[in-house]
């Protein structure tokens, strides 16, 4: 048994019962994928059963210029999957442009959870583009269907640059959790690893930068052999090996920003580790940042407050993205 699920280890929490229960309701209510034809669970309504609290969002209004809206950027199965677009308030010319993939264990969630984090508008304010989007969710679309949506997200912003004012030579990607480990993904799996298929082929799904917060990099390892049930509802009968960034490392990759709680009793600060020390045997650049005294999604441990604070890891994705994107 992995050291995750352990029943005595310090990282066996709440957290982990949490998701545990949640994907089980998912799998015994059957439900669809984000923008099909049927609603999909979402973000508020899985909260509203396990009673969860998020974090309350940042009002854009001020930070924002032009937007567009549930903008279909690729269809899928005949799935259309849609993203909204920010363009920051005082954009004078092609911007830098920052994909945000949300997080929610790779079966529930969506692009509202942007304005949870106050990145968000930090980039917006640095003079980032970002490009919120959706993708599809399992147990109904099992994986690769989530790294093939983001990686046709990526293709569909450079065929339309022009229209939105950005950059396509300048894209970073920028995931939390499960949106962490897709972001990851999207950095190190080439267009040789299978994950490019759909719409805009004559384009690049590559990125520029990462930024993973507290995102899954060993499949195996979070969901081990006693769990097979839960693994195979997201990733079906793949090996997990092709589903961890980790397999496709080059020296050729972007650089990458991991930021991790001490204290995550969901995705084990151990995941991110092994994807930096990985990473860095390499020769790709890349940066651990420990949050001490935080939990997965950065929820303080206790009374301590978390170091680097909320706002500090802001700024540490801000000046990551200027350094190279800028």
């Amino acid at each position: 048994m992995s050291h995750f699920f352990h029943p005595h280890s310090r990282r066996w929490g709440r957290q982990a019962i949490t998701v545990l229960i949640l994907i089980s309701l998912v799998i015994a209510s059957t439900p669809t994928v984000l923008g099909a034809a049927a609603a999909a669970p979402t973000r508020e309504s899985a909260s509203s059963r396990l009673r969860i609290q998020w974090p309350r969002p940042e009002n854009p209004a001020r930070h924002v210029g032009r937007v567009w809206r549930n903008v279909t950027y690729c269809t899928m199965d005949g799935v259309p999957l849609t993203m909204d677009v920010y363009a920051p308030r005082d954009q004078t010319g092609p911007t830098p442009v920052v994909v945000f993939v949300h997080g929610g264990a790779w079966v529930f969630g969506d692009n509202t959870s942007l304005f949870t984090n106050p990145e968000a508008v930090a980039l917006l304010d640095a003079g980032f583009t970002i490009a919120a989007i959706n993708y599809r969710l399992a147990p109904a679309f099992k994986f690769p269907a989530m790294i093939e949506d983001v990686k046709c997200a990526v293709r569909s912003l450079r065929a339309h640059a022009s229209e939105y004012g950005i950059d396509p030579d300048r894209i970073g990607a920028w995931g939390e959790s499960a949106g962490g480990h897709l972001v990851s993904l999207l950095g190190t799996a080439e267009k040789s690893a299978g994950f490019d298929v759909g719409e805009y082929l004559d384009y690049s799904s590559e990125v520029t930068a990462v930024v993973d917060m507290f995102g899954p990099t060993d499949i195996m390892t979070l969901f081990p052999d006693a769990l097979p049930r839960l693994r195979t509802a997201i990733f079906g009968d793949i090996d997990p090996i092709q589903a961890s960034p980790m397999t496709y490392i080059s020296p050729d990759d972007p650089p990458f920003l991991i930021i991790h709680g001490e204290d995550d009793g969901l995705v084990p600060i151990e995941q991110s580790e092994a994807l930096a020390a990985a990473l860095s045997a390499t020769g790709v650049p890349v940066e651990l940042v420990r949050v001490q005294h935080a939990r997965h999604g950065f929820i303080p441990t206790g009374a301590t407050p978390i170091s680097p604070s909320r706002d500090e890891i802001a700024q540490l994705v801000v000046d990551f993205f200027t350094q190279h994107l800028r």
